[in-house]
């Protein structure tokens, strides 16, 4: 006998074999069965109990669930992130049973998601020498595509939109067209997102196909409308379309419109920046403590959403953000009329994710119910605007975009269609209001008459025959039948056809009983047909009205989130800012929008203009520099977000771009050391900023040695202030950079102010490590702090008080150039090395040689240097200032060793390769050179120089 399978498993296994989904769920009568590895599968994930399944001789695991409760299941699938395929039933012209594969689901074509957020299905391709992307949200059907430069900027995007599933067209990951793949790029969506790369049909991306697609979905002349003409980005719309179609979601219909990026007239920010000013998502991964969280009081997900978007994707647009200003000013000032509004939005549904549902067919009796009932709130939400200070405002405008008389049409016609609490199936029935229907109406009013018939034979037979313990029931086996006690049932009539006996009881029919019950089922199945029938016709009505529905959704969202700005501003004194067409940017007593809700905040100013762009950033760890940098990041973003902003007073230009260097995160597991991190987003910055672009940099070069970091910051900052011009803070612990104001124009220096005297409470003058001498302000005044208090901040952190003492000692004898004893541990290996005392300890001499970056031994036999090591060079203009420490000076520098010379021309002697680095420097424009080559530069000369001993 052959162990192959055969019928149902064999079906099961040939149509599993036909797709590439990793799950299949296949309808056998009311269950959806799962078999062989599959069910074993579903049941460790979803905890479904597995039994066996013969076939053929051999047993199979087999798992399922109910018809109706397919759905819950499908989600925590692809949740867990599997691509499920649904094989549905169907009869054959022979009617026979067969099943195939009506739908693929996968976590971006899951169109009845748990939760609110937005899940977005996005492609990549490359081509042409530009990337292009595609983002659909088949819950909403929103769609945007275009083509941008680079692969940062596609991972910008990447975090905005955070996809659910990716499909990386063969530009992208390889093969096809494309002689080589992005493997950064595909390592940057496997280890920075949560998404699922799907490898999709590489034909899809054909720019000749994928057009003609475009223009069958958007219209024909759609893609020169919106300017999307490049092959990458037609290539990758056309592919998620294609996706979409492929997978039987259903939703086509509801993409009714093709939005761009529009990178021009966003503000640009990139993966890194969202990341550090913590927008949508924390350091940690979780929401509290965002800024959307923050500021989010809407009462809808459509609202949160639309709120989420404009927080990621602030715009420089004067018109527009002066619209969203005075919207959020007219709501500010009308409080009870905001909460009037928000009371009317307050649960209703989200109306772009039902017209999703009614155009893939999946929209049930509620689904429909709640259309009708977001429809109905357009009145009440009129009503709170009406003789209000909202009126003449632009709120009012919004309320009034979508087509009112459409939208209440069909509400009327859903309200007159259904009840009121519509059953979640309609094969649940009573989902078609009374009088909507003729034929409906006539097929249940016999199926009543029929039904009293039933539901009052019990009390007819026990009168007529004087019989207790009568009832009348029903089930699958028995039918309707009349159940009568034993103690009475010899006494039932001859007529009374005895069907079942019980322990206590026996079941009997009659021939008017059958009669009745021929007569229900066929109105209840007359009244099912034709009840489908009319909510598919409904469902059809409002997959017609998609895009009304659409315009509805968004407007209800937009209201949601304009009074949601609103409502925090008026209840954290925050303002509206003004922009100016030139470079002033003025905060008054500026805040920042998270930390100000759980701190006793202490507010600041900032001032940048033409003549000062450039702000050094100096002052002790912890003391508020990050936090007062941050705050003008994001006062700047929330104002062309559309938001008012937590200051007194903010004047700010618009700017095209925000970039961030914050503390990089160590990579190491991706390959990137933190240094290497760094100097990445560092390089981004440089290339990407423009003059007319805000930059935050919270440090750079801390992650190397000391004058390789000095080096690197000293460089960026010229070239930030020359080259770029863009507006800029700089904080930084290198003391050295604070000198740059004196040279460079457009620098100043601030620094976060500390009371109290570090020093006071030490008699020897070394400093002291008692937290109580020192206050942070978190006050930020002109000019650069006087020094580090790093021991300071090591105490507060509670570092062993031998260790801050130690450092303080070590700190005080550094700043007075003094030799500093490294204490070793006593025992009888340093004997030899005491200090006269019987060797219970080891001391040795060091001094800090500033030329090396490095402490050498200042007790060494013929330590030449010695006099040298404490030596301080500080080169500003080009010009060195010497200071010579004789104290820690051990004994005389020998001469140094003759060497061939070349005269340096004003009667010093330059060694030749000394003279050919100066030639080099000399050939060298500093201007043109970008920061890093400069650098490499700068390092080859060094060598050149510690190899001719100068």
């Amino acid at each position: 006998m052959s162990n192959e399978p055969s019928g149902i498993v064999e079906e099961f296994l040939a149509l599993k074999a036909d797709t590439d989904a990793e799950v299949l769920a296949m309808q056998c009568g009311d269950f959806y069965e799962f078999f062989a590895d599959d069910a074993e599968l579903v049941a460790d994930e979803l905890d479904l109990k597995v039994s066996q399944k013969s076939s053929h001789g051999s047993s199979y695991p087999m798992a399922g669930v109910p018809l109706a409760e397919l759905t819950p299941y499908l989600k925590a699938l692809v949740e867990r992130g599997y691509r499920v395929a649904v094989a549905d039933q169907y009869e054959t012209d022979g009617g026979d049973l067969r099943r195939r594969v009506e739908r693929v689901v996968s976590p971006g074509t899951v169109v009845d998601p748990d939760d609110a957020d937005a899940r977005w299905l996005c492609a990549v391709e490359f081509g042409g020498g530009q990337y292009g992307v595609a983002f659909a949200d088949v819950t909403t059907g929103r769609f945007h595509a275009a083509a941008v430069d680079d692969a940062a900027a596609v991972r910008a995007e990447l975090h905005r939109f955070a996809p659910v599933e990716v499909l990386p067209g063969p530009g992208v990951r390889g093969g096809g067209t494309a002689a080589n793949g992005d493997d950064d790029l595909i390592a940057a969506v496997r280890d920075g997102t949560d998404a699922r790369l799907t490898l999709h049909d590489a034909e899809a991306f054909a720019p000749g196909r994928a057009r003609h697609r475009l223009r069958e979905q958007f219209g024909a002349e759609t893609l020169d409308a919106v300017g999307l003409d490049a092959d990458a980005a037609v290539g990758a719309a056309g592919a998620v379309l294609h996706y979409v179609d492929e997978t039987g979601a259903g939703v086509l219909a509801s993409m009714t419109r093709l939005g761009t990026l529009d990178p021009d007239g966003r503000v640009s920010l990139d993966a890194t920046t969202q990341r550090n000013l913590e927008l949508v998502e924390t350091m940690q991964g979780g929401r509290d403590g965002t800024l959307l969280d923050t500021v989010d009081h809407t009462e809808t997900a459509a609202g949160s959403r639309l709120l989420r978007e404009w927080i990621t994707r602030p715009v420089r647009d004067r018109d527009e953000l002066a619209r969203r200003h005075d919207a959020v000013e007219a709501f500010a000032a009308a409080a009870l009329a905001r909460d009037r509004l928000l009371d009317a939005l307050d649960g209703t549904a989200d109306l772009e994710r039902l017209a999703a549902r009614a155009s893939s067919g999946s929209a049930g009796p509620r689904d429909l119910a709640a259309v009708r009932d977001a429809l109905g709130r357009l009145p009440a939400l009129a009503s709170a605007i009406d003789g209000t200070e909202l009126a003449d405002s632009p709120v009012a405008d919004v309320l009034a975009r979508p087509d009112q008389s459409a939208a209440r049409r069909l509400h009327d016609e859903l309200d007159a269609a259904l009840v009121d609490e519509p059953p979640g199936s309609v094969g649940d029935g009573g989902v078609i209001a009374r009088g909507y229907d003729d034929e409906l109406d006539e097929l249940v009013a016999e199926y009543e008459e029929a039904s009293e018939w039933l539901d009052t034979l019990a009390d007819r037979v026990k009168r007529q025959y004087g019989l207790s313990h009568v009832t009348v029931d029903r089930n699958t086996t028995d039918g309707y039948y009349v159940q009568v006690g034993r103690s009475v049932a010899d006494d039932v009539p001859e007529h009374f056809r005895e069907i079942k006996t019980l322990k206590n009881s026996k079941r009997f029919v009659t021939d008017d009983l059958e009669e009745r019950e021929r007569t229900v089922l066929r109105l209840e199945e007359s009244r099912g047909d034709r009840e489908r029938e009319l909510v598919d016709d409904l469902r059809g009505r409002v997959a017609d009205d998609a895009e009304l529905l659409q315009d509805v959704g968004r407007t209800l969202a937009e209201l949601d989130a304009l009074a949601s700005l609103a409502e925090h501003a008026a209840g954290n004194d925050w303002v509206r800012p003004s922009f100016t067409d030139g470079d002033v940017l003025e905060i008054d007593a500026g805040r920042h929008p998270v930390v100000e809700r759980t701190t006793d905040f202490v507010p600041n100013d900032l001032r940048l203009s033409r003549d000062r762009g450039f702000l050094v950033v100096t002052g002790p760890n912890m003391s508020g520099k990050s936090t007062y940098m941050r705050q003008c990041a994001l006062i700047s973003l929330l104002a062309q977000a559309g938001s008012f902003v937590p200051a007194d007073a903010a004047t700010l230009p618009l700017v095209d771009g925000i970039y961030t260097r914050v503390g990089a995160l160590d990579e190491l597991a991706q390959g990137r050391s933190t240094f290497m991190v760094e100097m990445q987003e560092l390089s981004n910055i440089l290339h990407s900023a423009t003059a007319d672009s805000l930059v935050i940099l919270d440090e750079v070069g801390r992650g190397t040695a000391t004058y390789d970091g000095i080096s690197i910051a000293w460089a960026a900052t010229e070239y930030l202030h020359n080259e770029v011009r863009a507006k800029t803070l700089f904080a930084t612990h290198y003391h050295e950079l604070t000198s740059l104001a004196e040279h460079l124009p457009r620098v100043a220096n601030v620094h976060v102010a500390v009371d109290g005297d570090p020093d006071s409470s030490r008699a020897d003058g070394e400093e002291s490590g008692d937290g109580d001498d020192v206050t942070f302000l978190r006050r930020v005044r002109e000019g650069p702090t006087d020094r580090s208090y790093g021991v300071h901040v090591a105490d507060l952190a509670g570092v062993p008080g031998p260790v801050v003492d130690r450092a303080g000692e070590v700190l005080d004898r550094l700043r007075a150039e003094k030799a500093i004893e490294a204490r070793g541990a006593g025992g009888a290996g340093d004997a030899d090395h005491a200090d006269g005392e019987g060797g219970g300890t080891r001391t040795r001499q060091a001094v800090f040689d500033l030329s090396a970056g490095e402490f050498v031994d200042a007790d060494a036999d013929g330590d030449a240097a010695a006099g040298d090591a404490a030596t301080a060079t500080t080169e500003t203009t080009g010009t060195a200032e010497r200071t010579d420490a004789a104290e820690t000076t051990a004994a005389t520098a020998p001469e140094p060793a003759a060497a061939e010379s070349t005269d340096g021309g004003d009667g010093s002697v330059v060694d030749p390769e000394a003279a050919a680095v100066l030639d080099a420097l000399r050939d060298t424009d500093v201007a043109e050179t970008p920061p890093v080559e400069l650098m490499a530069k700068v390092q080859e000369w060094q060598e050149q120089l510690e190899e001719s001993g100068e």
